[in-house]
């Protein structure tokens, strides 16, 4: 048997596979308008690229359970970042190098081909996490169907003070060079990324360290993307093994940035402190893409590990975030906002009529499960000491989700203790209160939140599971009064129906 017939019969088995368990499948907490596997299990985005005029999102996929395994490539692809369609599962782990999975990676466009570049992963001893992983390659003249090179892995050599766990390379190219990051975890349990370049995407040279653990940044640094924006080079990365600081780390593994400027010549990256990059629940393994109108958007992967998963017993399990458009403020911190294009998900406009509210909660019309909502809410004076809009409300009030803003403490809190099946926990961070506004900008699916405030200077993402009947919006303020400028609200549609 030919490998590309193993690979043939690999990849139909997993379509097939996947095909029975969408049968079975439950779809309450079923997100509307992002991106999940058809069934079954869902992790990091990879291969974010556009290609012959439409925007490919691969994803780290297992289509045997709904649960985490041996990694396979699901695959979408869209014209407009909002009308996604399913595609074939595109690698899957048949050859000795990825026999136990076909890791994260990323994507280029080279000779009107697509190239997808990946981590092969080997376990010798699961139980101790002892890996071997080496980067592969695989190629596509219809973005579609791929055929893995005849001499993977293209990189099997590693630094001599490295363990096994070098993986997830992102690529680019400037100037006629290849260059891809990897994240890695040395002997000594410190997290960094290291670089590699090449010219013709199978040689490839050792160029060093880029940037590593210098302080509280982790043994393993995941999912490393490295680019310039405004300016500026941004170093964006997944650290594991971080310690909580305050509001700051409280989830099991953290996404983060660093920003700097690469010298070509020294090959070093000068940058300053890591910052989270989003502050809520469920936010991680963040990969981005450059497109044909030169912007940097942002994918994550919308789940956490130590979550519960409630929709495994559903038979599926993790999505993708809402793409992002990535800049930077006037400070030097990246502001994520939702990419422009998401309008077209607008189905009809709500009517909203609240203009202040005052030591009280104010129930609106609002009952549905997908709605975008923006509220911009005065700063002039205000007395409340806390103030905000609760989703997803219980008409028995023991349901519900809040994002609201501590006046006294500068803080933007998401509260979902009272969220539904399996999720509890309140994340808080700063939130710039200096002007004459604050606004709270956010998009509600039937499992999920992502909170844009201040217009994507500070977000927040979160996944939560309430039951079908809980519907209502709500706004309330405590301890004093606030008054609205505006609130819009929307009810968007379900791309999947």
């Amino acid at each position: 048997m030919t490998t590309v017939t193993m690979a043939n019969n690999a990849i139909n088995q997993a379509n097939e596979a996947l095909q029975e368990a969408v049968k079975k499948m439950k779809k309450d907490w079923r997100l509307g308008y992002h991106i999940a596997a058809p069934a079954n299990w869902i992790n990091d985005p990879n291969g974010l690229v556009f290609f012959k005029g439409e925007y490919h999102a691969f994803y780290q996929h297992y289509p045997y359970g709904e649960s985490w395994g041996p990694m396979h490539w699901g695959h979408a692809k869209s014209k407009d970042l909002v009308h996604w369609e399913h595609l074939p599962v595109a690698l899957a782990p048949d050859h000795d190098y990825d026999r136990d999975g076909c890791f994260s990676g990323s994507a280029i466009v080279k000779d009107d081909m697509l190239y997808l570049i990946y981590t092969g992963h080997v376990w010798v001893d699961q139980s101790k996490d002892i890996a071997i992983q080496t980067q592969c390659i695989a190629s596509s003249k219809d973005g579609i169907h791929f055929e893995k090179y005849e001499n993977n892995p293209v990189i099997r050599d590693i630094p001599e003070d490295s363990t096994g766990h070098v993986r997830d390379p992102k690529i680019w190219e400037k100037d006629g060079l290849y260059h891809i990051v990897l994240g890695n975890r040395t002997k000594d349990d410190i997290g960094r990324v290291i670089h590699y370049t090449s010219k013709d995407l199978i040689d490839w040279e050792y160029e060093g360290v880029l940037a590593q653990n210098e302080s509280n940044l982790g043994y393993m640094w995941e999912c490393p993307d490295f680019f310039e924006l405004d300016g500026k080079d941004v170093l964006l990365f997944s650290p594991q093994g971080m310690k909580a600081e305050g509001d700051s780390y409280n989830n099991l593994f953290q996404t983060g940035y660093l920003i700097g400027s690469y010298n070509e010549t020294t090959k070093k990256f000068e940058h300053g402190d890591f910052h989270e990059i989003d502050h809520g629940h469920d936010f991680y393994a963040v990969q981005t893409l450059h497109d044909d109108q030169g912007r940097r958007i942002a994918i994550g992967w919308m789940d956490m590990w130590e979550s519960e998963m409630p929709t495994k017993e559903h038979g599926w399990c993790g999505a993708l975030t809402l793409p992002r458009e990535l800049s930077l403020s006037a400070e030097g911190n990246i502001i994520m906002k939702p990419v422009a294009e998401l309008k077209g998900l607008r189905e009809q406009e709500l009517e909203v009529n609240v203009a202040s509210i005052s030591n009280e909660v104010i129930k609106t019309p609002i009952n549905q499960e997908l709605l975008e909502l923006k509220a911009e809410f005065s700063l002039k004076n205000l007395t409340a000491k806390e103030f905000g809009i609760k989703v997803r409300c219980s008409e028995d009030g023991t349901e519900e989700t809040s994002i609201g803003i501590d006046v006294e403490h500068s803080k933007l809190i998401l509260n979902r203790e009272h969220s539904g099946a399996g999720v509890k926990g309140i994340r808080q961070t700063a939130i710039n209160l200096e002007g004459d506004t604050v606004i709270l900008h956010f998009y509600l699916d039937r499992s999920s939140i992502e909170v844009f405030a201040n217009e994507g200077t500070t977000t927040m993402t979160s996944r939560i599971y309430p039951k079908k009947t809980s519907l209502n919006v709500q706004f309330y303020a405590e301890d004093g009064k606030v008054n609205l400028k505006s609130v819009q609200a929307w009810k968007l549609a379900d791309i999947w129906e």
